[in-house]
């Protein structure tokens, strides 16, 4: 059964847009279609949905910085 946007916030706080959500259930799919193993499809979920949010985070904090010299 593939997952969606929705599942993502059960597995991981980081998926806090409807994006990170969605980006979430597309990695999970590919993975488990590509290994069959769901824990692994969530843990390469989670891990790429944690990095796209620090890395939005860390954009978003520079240009913040940025401005306020």
């Amino acid at each position: 059964m593939p997952w969606t946007a929705s599942d993502a916030e059960r597995h991981t706080h980081k998926a806090a847009t409807r994006q990170l959500q969605e980006l979430w259930a597309k990695v999970a799919n590919e993975s488990l279609d590509r290994t069959g193993d769901e824990g692994r499809a969530i843990r390469e979920a989670n891990s790429v949905v944690a990095r796209q949010a620090e890395a939005s985070t860390g954009l978003n904090a520079h240009r913040g910085s940025s401005f306020s010299c």
